[in-house]
């Protein structure tokens, strides 16, 4: 049996409740353009190929994607990527008329880069259903007021509409990991929920804030914007980034007078 490579943070779910659980979740019909991203030992592949007439697959692993092509009764039905998913460029998978599904368990170390990346082709992406490690999906799904709602959900705000499905015990996995993880289904967004005038200085605002989370608005956004500006856009300068709504980091970007530096890394 092939064994899961550490260094690729791989961790097989065998689990048959929680597939089945996932499988009945994604909900496939036999004519989607559906893509998996690491296939595993084919767990997740097999029950979807019930369904599905057939299936992007995408496996950095050699090792694995032989074996899948090996397992699988019909092997023309799965297109093999051999790859890194945070090379491929998915809008060439869609079909010229639809759009694609994406599932997958992400490996916890890739989970939030490989997101962004699907993000900057969500024009073509119907829906997403990932295995995230259950604090990641905790802090996409957070609300403002809440200890998890940070830099990452207000990040994804804009862009996907999040929804946890449900928890998946480490005992679903071999070798299990160390912690809990929660399915998550993301929808995409071809337009942004609120305005954003400029993308790259929304996230300089946001990335500036939440580095200084135990300060006011007003503290951490000193040379930037004045109290009084602050106070205009209806948002209280005394409030942490943490009680602010993800459109009020928006208004405050959107301010001709917010002087800024755009130098941040993603979140």
């Amino acid at each position: 049996m092939l064994r899961a490579r550490k260094k690729l943070g791989q961790h097989f779910l065998h689990d048959p409740a929680v597939i089945d659980r996932l499988v009945s979740t994604i909900a496939p019909e036999p004519k989607d353009t559906m893509v998996e991203i690491g296939s595993g030992r084919g767990a997740l592949t097999q029950p979807l190929l019930e369904t599905l007439e057939a299936i992007h697959v995408i496996e950095l692993d050699v090792r694995l994607a032989e074996h899948l092509m090996k397992l699988v009764p019909e092997p023309q039905r799965l297109i093999m990527h051999r790859g890194d998913a945070l090379k491929m460029d998915f809008s060439s998978l869609a079909p010229a008329s639809g759009s694609l599904r994406i599932v997958g368990n992400l490996p916890y170390n890739i989970s939030t880069p490989v997101l962004f990346h699907l993000l900057r082709h969500r024009a073509v992406i119907e829906d997403m259903h990932f295995m995230f490690q259950k604090e990641v999906a905790t802090r996409i799904t957070a609300t403002p007021g809440r200890k998890e709602y940070g830099r990452l959900t207000v990040m994804l705000a804009p862009w996907v509409d999040a929804q946890a499905c449900f928890d998946v015990g480490p005992g679903a996995f071999s070798p299990p990991p160390k912690v809990w993880s929660t399915v998550i289904r993301l929808t995409p967004r071809t337009e942004a929920r609120f305005n954003i005038k400029n993308q790259e200085k929304f996230s300089a605002l946001v990335a500036r804030t939440f580095s200084m989370r135990r300060k006011t608005i007003a503290r951490s956004l000193s040379g930037w914007l004045s109290r009084e500006q602050i106070s205009a856009s209806d948002i209280d300068p005394g409030e942490r980034p943490e009680q602010l709504r993800p459109e009020d980091f928006a208004k405050l970007a959107n301010l001709e007078s917010c002087d800024w530096t755009g130098n941040t890394k993603p979140p």
